[in-house]
């Protein structure tokens, strides 16, 4: 192969092993999809065959993308900066309390990043998630009271928590102070055919 076609064969290899990749398959599960051989989905990962437009169609439909799709380089994952101030809100009381949504991932599996502030006597009561959902959260300020399907827990400036999210849960702050808190919620699978909720 010349330059040219090495460096097509090689784009091509990657963004078909991405695309495969993205949707959790196997090898033998493309090879099966697109009615080639395993032996060819790894020589085309691989770059190193130079298959014929025949299979790169077969291979693309099996992946859901046009063969245009196939033939661009797989591009780096943009970075995606959030200033101070600039995260969306999505929940506030007028106690002074706010859920702002300040970074997230696309999916299929979503990774969301919240700054939660409750004032004195706000609670802030959420649904189970879809199945496989969990949170993780860092008290910054204050005191805060989580209920996880009845079991509470009382946190303090520094303490941390994991739990379901796919279970009903709750944040209180019963003290007198504002209490914040940073809120991680992983989300497996969105866009798979289950109810997505946003947030907390």
């Amino acid at each position: 192969m010349d330059e040219n076609t090495t460096t097509l064969s090689l784009a091509i290899g990657a963004r078909v092993k991405q695309e495969r990749q993205t949707r959790g398959w196997t090898l033998d599960q493309l090879a099966e999809a697109a009615g080639v051989s395993r032996r060819m989905i790894i020589n085309v990962e691989q770059g190193a065959a130079n298959p014929s437009v025949g299979t790169l169609l077969r291979i693309s439909d099996a992946l859901g993308v046009g063969l245009p799709a196939l033939v661009e380089s797989p591009r780096p994952k943009p970075i995606k900066v959030t200033r101070s101030g600039e995260g969306a809100t999505l929940w506030s009381s007028e106690r002074g309390g706010r859920g702002v949504l300040v970074a997230g991932t696309e999916s299929p599996d979503v990774v969301e990043l919240w700054d939660w502030t409750l004032g004195p006597g706000d609670h802030h009561g959420s649904e189970a998630h879809a199945s496989g959902t969990k949170e993780l959260l860092q008290v910054l300020q204050g005191t805060l009271t989580v209920d996880v399907d009845g079991q509470m827990s009382t946190l303090e400036v520094g303490d941390s928590m994991t739990f379901p999210g796919d279970i009903a849960h709750s944040y209180a702050n019963t003290g007198t102070d504002p209490a914040r808190f940073s809120l991680a919620v992983f989300e497996p699978g969105v866009g798979s055919g289950h109810l997505q909720e946003a947030g907390s």
